[in-house]
């Protein structure tokens, strides 16, 4: 088994990947510097052996890569990031720092220290409102946000250092993730974890538009087996693949899905459509199927019960 360093560990992904990590036999050392990320999200991997924590700013010249050369990890997850699109377009320049300075640290950090393998937290932000779909690897990538342009940025850069000096480098491009530690409170928050802290409340949501907009929603324990699986599986080459699961769920879906196991809920109200709100996103699962031997497991609708069985604390059958 090996060593893993993850990033942004306490995060929503990351938290989950660190579980998946330790309950497949691996060593794991976590890094956050607790800006989003939550430590209760770790409750059960601090009581592992196999699991260390250290609370430090991997944008911090220097911080990183002195545990990295201590640790000497087999790869490094790389989770840590400025997660909101709308603070990338009021802070530009802690987008930078947090999305490109830290990725540049973190492959200085793989080439000085002999790492052999990083896997980067990309995103489906890169394609922006792409006219193909469902977008494909090596289709048109035109970001609408300074964060998609730093997720696009931060990639060449992986690729670069690793084809120069050697490591493998894995992007994952995630598309819209949901599940548990998801945090609602956030006005940047997933949909789904809005709409699940709304229902449990007994209050109603609004949909913007007509809520025929869709989005390619994956479970977090896909994505933290999809990292798992980029960190470790033996002879994988680098490159970029989609972290998707190629359906399309629209928000009318999802009010209806919410309304099915908690009835007594309000209806959904609408308001005007927003400016810049994407329609559809929906990625191709191929090249993740191809060479990584990753599939997306969870449907949404058995995400979503699972979801609401746990949060709201209702019987679902």
């Amino acid at each position: 088994m090996g060593k893993i360093l993850v990033t942004g560990a306490a995060g929503f992904i990351g938290s989950h990947t660190v579980d998946f990590l330790l309950a497949e036999g691996h060593k794991v050392i976590g890094v956050d510097n607790f800006r989003t990320g939550r430590k209760g999200n770790l409750s059960r991997a601090v009581d592992s052996r196999d699991f260390s924590l250290h609370e430090l700013d991997v944008s911090a010249p220097g911080a990183l890569g002195g545990l990295v050369g201590v640790e000497r990890p087999d790869a490094i997850i790389h989770l840590a990031a400025l997660v909101s699109v709308q603070e990338s377009m009021t802070n530009p320049a802690l987008n930078f720092s947090l999305n490109v300075q830290a990725t540049h640290l973190v492959a200085e950090a793989a080439r000085t220290h002999g790492v052999g393998r990083v896997v980067f937290a990309s995103s489906a932000a890169i394609y922006g409102d792409a006219p193909e779909q469902p977008a494909r690897e090596a289709g048109e990538k035109s970001p609408v946000s300074p964060y998609g342009a730093a997720k696009l940025a931060s990639e060449a850069l992986l690729l670069g250092h690793g084809a120069t000096f050697g490591f493998t480098v894995r992007c994952q491009r995630y598309f819209n993730v949901y599940g548990p530690r998801q945090d609602p409170s956030s006005p940047y928050s997933g949909v789904i974890s809005i709409f699940a802290k709304r229902y449990r409340e007994g209050r109603g949501v609004t949909i913007y538009g007509d809520g025929r907009q869709t989005r390619d929603f994956i479970a977090v324990g896909d994505v933290a087996r999809a990292n798992a699986i980029a960190a470790t599986r033996a002879n994988l080459f680098s490159g970029a693949a989609n972290i998707c699961t190629g359906r399309e769920t629209s928000l009318l879906d999802l009010a209806e899905i919410f309304g099915r196991y908690l009835p007594a809920s309000p209806l959904p109200e609408h308001a005007p459509a927003r400016s810049g709100d994407i329609l559809r996103s929906l990625g191709d699962p191929g090249k993740a199927a191809a060479e990584m031997g990753f599939t997306a497991n969870v449907r949404v609708a058995d995400g979503l019960a699972a979801l609401i069985a746990e949060s709201a604390e209702v019987v679902v059958t």
